[in-house]
């Protein structure tokens, strides 16, 4: 959840991570029965470490929605601890090393306390959402749902558990706007951004356009609007352009109404896999 540079999770680090997550979760439990300013506290420390990602109240973002009793990687406050103090690399989500015991006592109390909330209510009906996602709105074509589907964008099995109502009006409407991070490239803990839009243009051949599947100082890996993988020598490029804030996903508002994007985001709110 916090943004801030992550520690490489040495044994040393996680042992001093499981070390703090006891006494953290004890504090926690204290911080929930307490009320009131430590939980004011917590929602201080949310807002300026994690909702960047997350969103304000855990509404979810770039990151998940926390408005959910159950976290899938949190099946406790202990986990929860941990989680926080550790990052999860392979999402992007950096640790907290920064945060003394006490603040991630704090942390964990709050992000617990969001998931007490009422859930969300969809604004459309999902049946006729799922409808048109299956069928004039081809969104099968890009996207897995249990298992069916095109890989050129994220699986969406699981989208109504990790994404808000909020996100996913934003992402149908304007799908390059916020495209989700995980790890890095370069080195542990820094950030990746998934799903970029690139062309790339050959010494000889024509442009490639795609999603960056991969890239490193010497070559990039393109796939295109057809599912083929390109693998790419930068020296060989005559141009590389990343095109940030962009998507080769279309944005619904021209094709559907109000009525039918909130219908299919009603249909992707139901889309919460296991959890």
């Amino acid at each position: 959840m916090p943004r801030t540079r992550a520690l490489r999770a040495t044994p040393l680090a996680l042992a001093c991570a499981l070390t703090l997550a006891g006494p953290a979760v004890a504090r926690a439990q204290q911080v929930a029965s307490a009320g009131g300013a430590a939980l004011a506290r917590g929602r201080t420390l949310f807002d300026a470490q994690c909702a960047r990602c997350h969103g304000i109240e855990g509404t979810g973002g770039v990151g998940p929605s926390l408005q959910r009793p159950l976290l899938g990687r949190a099946p406790n406050d202990t986990a929860l601890a941990t989680l926080i103090a550790n990052g999860i690399d392979d999402r992007g989500m950096p640790g907290a090393w920064q945060l003394s015991p006490n603040e991630v006592s704090m942390l964990v109390a709050y992000v617990r306390s969001l998931g007490n909330r009422p859930p969300e209510v969809a604004p459309g009906d999902a049946a006729r959402g799922e409808a048109l996602f299956r069928g004039r709105g081809g969104c099968l074509a890009c996207h897995v749902v249990r298992g069916t589907g095109g890989v050129i964008g994220p699986e969406l099995t699981n989208v109504g558990a990790a994404r808000g109502l909020a996100y996913l009006r934003r992402a149908l409407r304007d799908p390059g706007a916020e495209l989700p991070a995980g790890p890095g490239i370069s080195y542990a803990g820094s950030e990746h951004v998934r799903y970029l839009l690139v062309r790339a243009v050959p010494m000889s051949g024509p442009p490639i356009t795609g999603i960056r599947v991969n890239e490193d100082a010497f070559t990039i890996q393109v796939r295109d609007t057809g599912g083929a993988i390109h693998s790419l020598e930068k020296r060989r490029l005559r141009a590389l352009e990343k095109l940030f804030h962009a998507s080769l996903m279309p944005s619904a508002g021209p094709a559907c109404t109000n009525t039918e994007i909130d219908d299919i985001v009603s249909y992707l709110m139901t889309l919460r896999g296991g959890a």
